[in-house]
Order: structure tokens, then sequence, then C-alpha cells
């Protein structure tokens, strides 16, 4: 007699609170999403690109302004649950794949708007980060790189997020991977204030000085 294998007790308890912890980040997502949006100036026609996309709440607003959107994350369960949240609200014109902001699984030249709300703070290496999003960018497309506005020394999950100086050194990345137009600027979203980064790939092949 066989006896079908179970999952362990462990796994079980590590996908119930990768669950969860997605789900909490679906709260008060949605202020800054509109935010973001709207600093991109989403409108239909566009494609965008959302690295480290969590649950889907900023792509799922995008497409509800009419842009062709696809969401990327490298976690499963966050691609799995976007896809659910996606499906309950009927949401159109947006795929999930798995995939991190250092490789990110789209071909070049794909997206006129690339943001990442509240991600860039996790990406392991910010420089390849950046790199790839100027690859999947269109030229004159557009970056939005949003983080809560943070204190300097700041310690725990409040340190999540970018202080003013560590947006100026952003920016400096940007300029330095051939971004133009860059800026950074504050902007209240609900009870939260972003931080936003934010440039243009250029239409030539050179760089900004």
């Amino acid at each position: 007699m066989s006896i079908s294998a179970q999952p362990s007790r462990p796994g079980v308890i590590a996908r119930t609170a990768a669950v969860v912890t997605a789900l909490s980040m679906t709260v008060g997502r949605g202020a800054a999403a509109r935010v973001v949006a709207d600093l991109a100036e989403v409108a239909p026609g566009d494609q965008v690109v959302d690295i480290g996309c969590g649950p889907g709440t900023a792509a799922r607003e995008a497409a509800r302004r009419g842009a062709t959107v696809t969401g990327v994350d490298p976690s499963a369960v966050m691609v799995n649950l976007a896809r659910r949240i996606s499906r309950l609200r009927r949401a159109h014109h947006v795929v999930w794949l798995e995939g991190s902001a250092e490789a990110v699984p789209l071909c070049d030249d794909r997206a006129t708007v690339v943001w990442a709300l509240s991600s860039v703070h996790h990406w392991r290496d910010r420089a390849a980060g950046i790199t790839e999003a100027r690859r999947v960018l269109r030229p004159g497309g557009r970056l939005l790189l949003a983080e809560r506005l943070t204190r300097p020394g700041a310690r725990g999950h409040a340190a999540h997020g970018l202080t003013p100086d560590q947006a100026t050194d952003l920016a400096g990345e940007l300029r330095a991977a051939g971004f133009i137009e860059v800026s950074t600027r504050t902007q209240r979203a609900g009870r939260r204030t972003l931080i936003v980064v934010g440039g243009e790939r250029p239409c030539s092949g050179g760089t900004s000085a």
C-alpha cells in the first residue's frame, strides 16, 4: 500500500506566512499606486512593467488606466497571489512573471514605463537593476523608483525605504546609467510620504552628463 506524501508542517507554515505577508502588502497600497501612476502619466497604449510587483496593486492600477502591464516578482507566492486577485477583480491586460530586478524576463525596448514601488530597497544589485530597467524601456520611456521616505538612522521596518540622501545617491546612479531628465520628488500617498526618483531613457544612444 502506498502512502501519498504530505507537505511538511514547516513547509505549510512557511507558505501560509508568505500568503499572510503578501495579503498585508495590499493594505494601503492603493494610494501609492495611484500616485505613481499619476506621476508616470499612464495612459491607454502604454506598456508598463512593474518590477517587484508584489500582490499587483500598482500593476492593476495601470491596467485600469488602459495600459498593457507586466508584473514581475521574484516570489512565486506573490505572482500566484497577484494572478488570483486579478481574476477575482476581473483585471484585464496584465500578465505576471517570476523574475528579479537584476534579470527581468522581457525583451529589449519593451516598455514605455518601468516602475518599482517599495521594492528598490530589496534589490540585491541596484546598478544591475537600473541597467535592466533601461534595457527594457523603449527610447523615450520613463522610469520611476518610488519608496517610502524614511528618516536617517531609522531601524527595523521603519528603515524600509529611502532617506533624502539615499534618494540623491539613487538619482546619481540613474544619471550614470544614461538616464536623462532625472528628478527627485516627495509626494503624499495616504498616510505615507513617498520619495520618487525618476528619469527617461534618451531617444539617442548617448548618455547625459
